[in-house]
């Protein structure tokens, strides 16, 4: 099974031309809400790929929490593990030019008052997956991380929105996923000095002894443990809307090594299904299901791996 521990939110987005400038209005569209946030993305995306998922987080009395579990409950997503705290549920605001780009702003609200002791003791044992993200508080997502370690348990960590950690708390994660620029970020605070993403991939594996998996949008993926570097492609695809898409890598790259998938195949797999993600405007309504996710895993050339430098 994957537990999820992380956010829940309303997703308030609206299309733009392009992104307005500091101090400047442009026209947008009528707006759509969409429920999102990182937690409930990457859940969805794993269980539309066939995972069975548990969401832990927080949401608030509000109008929007109805919302933003809309998606979830009918999926079969178990969310018994949801608290409500008083306030408001978390709201992301979000603009998409016509390149298909996003930018967002996050208004936290219940995700704030995420706690690990909602995570019951048995929730972890060896057969499963803890997927992290970074829009609840970290020491929360550290405590449960330690324990499903304890219970041995898979810990994947998706380091967005990036947060500069300390290198004795990545100890706690077996997998960290970080985008293109996520990846320069870490490699800077750990000192880490390497051109192109392969190596500074390679270079943060080495320095922290964890799976870095970098994504590249178009260009797939690349993933290094301390031996080897994994490139996968991405598919060839016109972008309607990219939110979305590195959750749905996420979560489908956590159902695939859930169900025994080796790390090549797992992020293939996640490649395929992040860039079908991206053919269709929200987060969570354009999510592939499994059988699209396989039909495009099949169109893919093989993942290409080499020893590391």
């Amino acid at each position: 099974m994957i537990v999820v521990f992380g956010s829940i939110n309303v997703d308030l987005v609206c299309r733009v031309a392009r992104t307005p400038a500091p101090g400047e209005t442009v026209r947008g569209s009528d707006y759509v809400l969409i429920p999102g946030g990182k937690g409930a993305n990457q859940a969805l995306a794993a269980r539309r790929a066939g995972a069975k998922v548990r969401l832990f987080g927080t949401i608030g009395y509000d109008a929007f929490a109805d919302i933003a579990l809309s998606e979830l409950s009918p999926a079969g997503v178990d969310l018994s593990g949801i608290a409500r705290r008083g306030g408001t549920t978390g709201v992301a605001v979000i603009t998409v030019d016509d390149r298909g780009e996003n930018a967002i702003v996050l208004s936290p609200g219940a995700n704030a008052h995420a706690s690990a002791s909602t995570i019951n003791a048995s929730a972890f044992s060896s057969r499963d997956t803890l997927l992290l993200q970074m829009e609840v508080p970290f020491a929360e997502s550290l405590a449960a991380a330690k324990a499903a370690r304890d219970a041995g348990a898979r810990v994947i960590l998706s380091l967005a929105p990036y947060t500069a950690l300390a290198v004795e708390d990545m100890a706690a994660f077996d997998i960290v996923v970080v985008n293109q620029h996520e990846a320069s970020d870490l490699a800077r605070h750990f000192g880490v000095a390497a051109k192109g993403t392969d190596a500074t991939a390679t270079g943060l594996a080495r320095r922290l002894g964890r799976t870095i998996i970098a994504t590249l949008g178009p260009d797939g993926a690349v993933g290094a443990t301390e031996s080897e570097v994994i490139r996968v492609p991405a598919l060839p695809v016109t972008p309607v809307d990219t939110t979305g898409a590195g959750d749905t890598f996420c979560g489908v790259l956590a159902a695939s090594l859930d169900e025994g998938a080796d790390l090549r195949t797992a992020m293939s797999r996640a490649a395929a299904a992040g860039s079908l993600a991206v053919t269709k405007a929200g987060a969570q309504t354009s999510f592939p299901a499994r059988g699209e996710i396989d039909a495009a895993a099949g169109r893919l050339p093989p993942p290409d791996a080499s020893a590391a430098n």
